[in-house]
């Protein structure tokens, strides 16, 4: 499965993306990344590997015209219905290489995506979360139409400080119903 966009192709990784991959990964940008930390080209043909073996929701965001893999995006779906009914929901994450922020691929990759999601899986809803300081991802939520539901305080910790102590972060939850996202202008 392929997702093109003007300038991008969303396509599922494989292992001569060890190398971008450990290009973006090797510093996180945000602390709920930090476990994804690779440090070695071997870890990155590891990560690379993992990803391709879920070629329908983790995809990587590539340049169409270097075939540069910039970034990632993937989705973990999940039943909201006690019955079991379908997975329609779906909660993405996002990274890009910090030397690609800044000129809209996030955003034309994100649109491509949540289309997919919406039109393709059909998702009832979409939803995630970000850190209170990542200003970036909440802009670029709240311009893909998503609304903001709520602000967690100390919700989850990722990393520890230098006594080994829990840092918790303070954390924002926004989401798109699929009518929201069909109705927006």
């Amino acid at each position: 499965m392929i997702i093109e966009t003007e300038r991008l192709l969303l396509r599922p990784f494989t292992r001569d993306d060890a190398a971008d991959l450990l290009a973006y990964l090797r510093e996180p940008a945000v602390n709920c990344f930090a476990c994804m930390k690779l440090n070695t080209q071997a870890e990155a043909e590891k990560a690379a590997a993992a990803r391709a073996e879920d070629p329908e929701l983790y995809l990587a965001i590539v340049l169409k015209e270097s075939g540069k893999v910039i970034g990632e995006i993937f989705a973990h779906a999940e039943h909201t219905d006690p019955e079991g009914g379908p997975k329609d929901t779906y909660s993405p994450c996002w990274m890009l290489n910090q030397a690609y922020q800044g000129k809209g691929y996030m955003y034309e990759a994100a649109q491509a995506y949540y289309d997919y999601l919406f039109n393709t899986l059909n998702a009832r809803r979409i939803y995630l979360y970000t850190e209170d300081y990542n200003l970036a991802c909440q802009k670029l939520s709240e311009r893909l139409g998503m609304r903001k539901e709520g602000l967690f305080m100390e919700f989850v910790s990722f990393v520890k400080d230098e006594a080994g102590n829990p840092i918790y972060e303070n954390t924002c939850q926004y989401a798109i119903l699929k009518k929201e996202w069909e109705n927006r202008a």
